[in-house]
């Protein structure tokens, strides 16, 4: 089967025949979760389709992080499964894992993670590195739409706050994958830079056909999805 396209946009896996056309670009089945004697996931099954925004709320403690992990390949569950694009991941290896998720999902948190010793351009780079693509082209575009263009040649420690979430939500852009996933993508910005990035993010996420779940507490960003998921003590309240 060919990969997933949509207008202005091209899957990093147009030469992996697993990779199905008809699959939203996010799928979750019965996922549950353990620490210890803990549960902290509780058979939560959900799914994300391309250009779709979906927010996951809940109070502090219900899963929201852990959840984001596991969509995100960063932990295994205890039981149920992860597709991207249809193509089950939480069976394979870390290494594996690693390979297609520089490809298939864009990650934005609550702190940046830019590289401090690459510049603004450079830290946009990284996922082409990983997969082997040069984006140079298309991070001087993301950079003009995320309000930097000419910036590209400046090292993190000069931005704001905003400036630097923004450089983020470009990098996690920039290999345009099926899906993103951001975790309180705006917890550290005040009202105003919380607003902007997570509108710009959205909008951009769109744009592109990539899928987003936002996890976030702040009920105004969560007025940006298309639609909400509601976790209490691990799973998903209707």
């Amino acid at each position: 089967m060919s990969a997933v396209t949509s207008p202005g946009f091209q899957s990093n896996f147009n030469s992996a025949s697993d990779a199905s056309t008809d699959a939203p670009a996010l799928h979750a089945e019965n996922l549950s979760q353990t620490y210890g004697s803990t549960p902290v996931l509780r058979g939560v099954s959900l799914h994300v389709e391309r250009g779709e925004v979906v927010a996951v709320t809940g109070p502090s403690g219900s899963g929201k992080s852990t959840l984001l992990h596991l969509l995100g390949g960063l932990d295994q569950p205890t039981g149920g499964a992860v597709y991207w694009e249809g193509v089950r991941i939480d069976t394979l290896g870390v290494e594996a894992r690693a390979r297609r998720r520089a490809g298939a999902l864009g990650l934005v948190f609550q702190h940046h993670y830019l590289l401090p010793d690459l510049s603004v351009l450079g830290n946009l780079l990284v996922p082409g590195m990983l997969l082997g693509q040069d984006l140079t082209e298309r991070a001087e575009a993301l950079l003009s739409q995320v309000g930097l263009a000419g910036r590209g040649h400046v090292y993190p420690e000069v931005l704001s706050g905003g400036e630097r979430q923004r450089v983020a939500v470009a990098r996690a852009l920039v290999a345009r994958p099926a899906a993103l996933l951001a975790d309180e993508p705006t917890g550290s910005l005040d009202r105003a830079n919380a607003l902007r990035v997570a509108t710009l993010m959205t909008t951009l996420a769109r744009e592109y056909g990539a899928g987003v779940l936002l996890v976030t507490h702040d009920d105004h960003l969560a007025e940006l999805a298309d639609r909400r998921i509601h976790l209490l003590d691990g799973q998903i309240q209707d």
